[in-house]
């Protein structure tokens, strides 16, 4: 058989990819796996993973705000701040992943798309524009302060109900790192002066 011949034989290419398939859904949002060795009952990981994927719906938001933030970001403490908004965020995005991994874990299905994260979290939504350094930072105190208070009750609950895993998450990795970054916000809005101390007497009467 000649060179040509071979050439001219038709191929059948068993390495072509398989597109644009649908299929029915593995598992429905809001269950979890029925027998999982993890000597916790179905009920208490039912309860966990609602709970846990309102935090990551928050925690999803308060990373993205903390995204908005860093782009649009103005004024004398630009870089400062560009910066601090940019480290916040990337933190933010460690405890997102560790959210949805412990609702996994749990047999549960985490949120992921954005349009269902906005549907869930107790986040408000900031306009599309930019708006001042005092308006930014405190809209990410406030997004901190829904977080960590949740944090507190969802830790007393899941401790209550014997899910110690859940508990170190919500306290270890959630809770002290809001706390912290709540610090690094806050200290941004005393209002002191940069360059000339204020007497006591002055300071005082204002």
């Amino acid at each position: 058989m000649s060179k040509k011949e071979v050439t001219n034989q038709q191929t059948t290419i068993h390495a072509q990819p398989r597109i644009h398939q649908r299929a029915q859904e593995i598992q429905p949002y809001g269950t979890v796996s029925h027998a999982l060795p993890l000597d916790l009952e179905e009920p208490v990981r039912l309860e966990m993973t609602e709970q846990l994927n309102q935090l990551l719906a928050d925690t999803m938001t308060l990373r993205d705000l903390y995204k908005k933030s860093h782009w649009q970001v103005t004024g004398p403490t630009f870089y400062q701040l560009h910066l601090l908004f940019d480290k916040h965020y990337n933190e933010q995005v460690e405890i997102v992943d560790g959210i949805a991994e412990r609702i996994q874990l749990l047999g549960g299905v985490s949120l992921a798309m954005a349009a269902d994260v906005a549907e869930t979290t107790r986040i408000e939504r900031p306009p599309r524009g930019r708006e001042e350094v005092p308006v930014q930072l405190s809209r990410l105190l406030e997004a901190h302060q829904i977080i960590i208070g949740h944090c507190r009750t969802l830790a007393a609950r899941a401790s209550q109900i014997g899910d110690d895993g859940t508990n170190d998450l919500v306290v270890s990795d959630v809770l002290r790192a809001n706390e912290l970054q709540v610090w690094f916000l806050s200290e941004h809005l005393v209002e002191m002066p940069l360059v000339h101390a204020q007497e006591p007497a002055v300071r005082k009467a204002s």
